[in-house]
């Protein structure tokens, strides 16, 4: 890992292929902040590299290093976890948009946003590993039928959450959508049998439709 003097204020860590990378880069783009990108995760030992630890110990993406906001001795914010980089961004250069002002309403967005990590996600992440990232012959149907049933309730939770409602908070896209849509695009991006969500599809595709998410809800996943 070659840590080279910033082409950019903002520096992100990780291979876009990556959900919670996808997340960090979604934002930095909705805010409008000049951002690099620098492509690791995907061969072994980039993560392992004492200069990478030093970022993140937990050897993990993404990371984010912010020249906007050093420290006395020049260095960078740093920090890792997907969605608390994200809600740092929000808070830091998009409040009352994407961070939003009310308290009330932020702390909507910040109970979806725990919900995708910590129930979402977990749920369907072996059904996408077996579906998408491990070869047809290896795959374990016993698997992936366990992660789908797990996870279709949760989509229909979102679902509900969703109906009358342009975004997940109402009538304004907050981070809450970004984390959100980042999990919903895997999950119905997953080659399963999928239950109709109407909601769900139609937000679906319009966050797919916003310009700073070209590039990254795409499929097919990989």
């Amino acid at each position: 890992m070659k840590r080279d003097e910033p082409q950019s204020m903002l520096r992100i860590w990780g291979r876009l292929s990556s959900i919670n990378v996808q997340k960090v880069v979604w934002c930095a783009r909705e805010l409008h902040l000049d951002h690099e990108r620098i492509d690791i995760g995907n061969y072994q030992g980039e993560l392992d590299t004492e200069a990478y630890v030093r970022l993140n110990p937990n050897r993990q993406i993404p990371v984010i290093e912010d020249f906007r906001d050093t420290d006395v001795a020049g260095e960078p914010f740093v920090l890792w976890e997907s969605n608390a980089i994200v809600r740092y961004l929000c808070a830091r250069y998009g409040e009352g948009t994407l961070w939003p002002s009310d308290v009330k309403a932020r702390a909507s967005a910040d109970r979806w946003m725990d919900w995708q990590t910590t129930a979402f996600s977990p749920a369907m992440v072996q059904a996408f590993l077996q579906c998408v990232r491990v070869p047809a012959e290896q795959r374990d149907e016993a698997v992936v039928a366990k992660s789908c049933a797990r996870t279709e309730p949760l989509a229909a939770m979102l679902d509900a959450a969703l109906a009358g409602r342009e975004f997940i908070g109402g009538d304004r896209f907050t981070m809450a959508d970004i984390s959100l849509a980042c999990a919903a695009h895997r999950w119905m991006g997953t080659p399963v049998t999928h239950a109709p969500r109407p909601h769900l599809e139609r937000w679906l595709t319009e966050m797919r439709a916003r310009p700073a998410a070209t590039g990254i809800l795409i499929l097919p996943l990989r």
